[in-house]
């Protein structure tokens, strides 16, 4: 992203949504009687309408994005560490096919639709080959120059958080409704590290939830702990390797154990925070906000939309919430 003119961090914010999340969130989270005039389910689709109102009424972003997952499991993360999401494979596709993730057939079906109605408001959406929507939100929140507010109900994006450079997290694990500010204070208080120490905390620790199988023996306090000691997982690593180094048998053990996967692991865990996505600030901007971006971009289509899918309700919200 190139920022051409240093935007006025009193006024500019920046709301980035890690929007599989979300509509996931909304698929489970609304009544799939929620359906189209033909009966065809848009439980997803009005979910994160209603999702995208609210957070933009609340927050009243100058800029907008949907980020999203062009590879929802990275071939170069996989090769790292082949467990890596494993578990929501549907099947694995002999040949150069990508893995295909499990994703329910009414929900599969919405997406198509998600994209149409969030291109015909004019909110951007954001993606980058071989890589997910988190690298994406790393990217843009790393070069945004502005505050950036960032919503996902996935805790491996506490590591961006940035007290200095206003990016904090809006947590939706509680729903959006009730979704948490994360900020370094609070990833302090609920793990003992710091945002910056977010990474390797969560390397050493694991996450099912990823299929990333961690140090075995080693979980939140004592990661906590080590970092506590030893700054970083370079240095702890160090230190395990280091006789000289007072550390406690067993988990110098369990560390040197770990070798080979703490070699690749970091990799996998971090964000990546330098792709080439080609847009910049002038692309994001809040639909709506000046000539140059109208509420919505494409009205005939969006009318077209909503009466397809019977989306009325929810595209309003929608629409006030970004003029009001």
């Amino acid at each position: 992203m190139t920022t051409t003119t240093p935007p006025d961090p009193g006024h500019s914010r920046l709301l980035l949504l890690d929007t599989a999340s979300l509509y996931f969130r909304a698929y489970f989270g609304v009544p799939d009687s929620i359906t189209a005039p033909d009966g065809t389910p848009v439980n997803a689709v009005r979910g994160l309408l209603d999702f995208i109102a609210r957070l933009a009424g609340d927050y009243r972003p100058t800029h907008i994005v949907c980020c999203w997952d062009n590879d929802w499991r990275p071939q170069w993360r996989v090769d790292l560490v082949p467990s890596y999401k494993g578990h929501r494979v549907e099947q694995v596709v002999p040949g150069d096919a990508p893995d295909v993730e499990e994703v329910p057939d009414p929900l599969q079906v919405q997406i198509p639709v998600i994209l149409a109605v969030l291109e015909a408001l004019g909110i951007a959406v954001v993606g980058a080959d071989e890589a997910e929507a988190d690298d994406v939100i790393g990217t843009l929140a790393t070069e945004a120059g502005m505050p950036v507010d960032i919503v996902t109900g996935d805790r491996d994006l506490f590591q961006l958080v940035d007290d200095d450079a206003q990016v904090r997290v809006l947590y939706t694990a509680r729903g959006v409704g009730k979704h948490e500010r994360v900020t370094d204070a609070v990833v302090l208080s609920k793990y003992g590290v710091h945002a910056n120490q977010y990474a390797d905390f969560a390397t050493m620790r694991g996450d099912a939830s990823d299929g990333l199988p961690g140090v075995a023996g080693v979980g939140d306090k004592t990661a906590a702990s080590l970092l506590s000691e030893y700054g970083d997982l370079a240095r702890i690593r160090a230190a395990a390797a280091d006789p000289a180094v007072t550390m406690a048998a067993g988990v110098r053990s369990k560390l040197n154990a770990a070798a080979a996967y703490l070699d690749v692991a970091p990799e996998v865990v971090a964000v990546r925070r330098d792709l080439e996505l080609g847009v910049e600030l002038g692309d994001l901007v809040v639909p709506g906000s000046d000539e140059e971006h109208p509420l919505p971009r494409a009205p005939e289509s969006l009318v077209e939309l909503v009466d397809r899918w019977g989306l009325d309700s929810s595209v309003q919200r929608v629409l006030a919430a970004f003029t009001s």
